[in-house]
């Protein structure tokens, strides 16, 4: 059955509704009718939007990824150094995950319940993302192993994507430059031995 197009107004209400409801209860504890009722339609109704659970999260997920490796990319096109790329990256991926909390949970947790040519697609396009920092890091380190770099990617993505968890008492702004100062650490002494 193919998905009818529903104003993208409204179809980015379901998405972050959901993303909500999903990062607080999980995707198997989230109902057709329980994200149908969060934007105040019936189950069946949702129907109209999306074919299901599944494609709803796939959609979800896809755009995450989509959008993360697309202003990565231009950040780091738009930068003059590598320096200036991998702080631009940085501060993309501090303001992403502060601002969708909810998303970053479910990007995190949720994969393994999106149908498998989307987690095919999805998981490229995380790649391709972390790739581009990646390619930063060791235009800054000349001569940095490929896989040490990858690993401290990884792992600053680890330290960003805490979000979800680690703010509360701290306001935005001061969250983002403890962020910020954490990574930039931790990517440049990657490099240090």
């Amino acid at each position: 059955m193919a998905e009818v197009s529903a104003p993208p107004t409204r179809r980015l209400e379901i998405l972050s509704a959901a993303a909500e409801l999903f990062a607080r209860r999980g995707y198997h504890g989230v109902s057709i009718g329980d994200l149908g009722r969060a934007v105040g339609l019936t189950g069946p109704a949702l129907y109209r939007h999306f074919r299901g659970k599944e494609a709803l999260l796939a959609e979800m997920l896809l755009d995450i990824s989509e959008r993360l490796l697309t202003e990565g990319r231009r950040r780091v096109a738009a930068a003059g150094t590598p320096d200036v790329a991998l702080d631009a990256l940085l501060r993309w991926h501090i303001d992403f995950a502060l601002d969708n909390p909810a998303l970053i949970t479910v990007h995190v947790r949720e994969l393994g319940n999106v149908p498998q040519p989307e987690r095919r697609e999805i998981r490229r396009l995380q790649r391709s993302y972390a790739e581009e920092w990646v390619r930063v890091l060791r235009l800054m380190h000349p001569g940095a192993a490929e896989d040490r770099a990858r690993a401290a990617t990884h792992a600053a993505f680890g330290l960003l994507n805490s979000t979800p968890h680690s703010t509360g008492e701290l306001d935005r702004a001061t969250m983002a430059r403890l962020l910020h100062a954490m990574a930039s650490d931790a990517l440049t002494g990657a490099f240090r031995s």
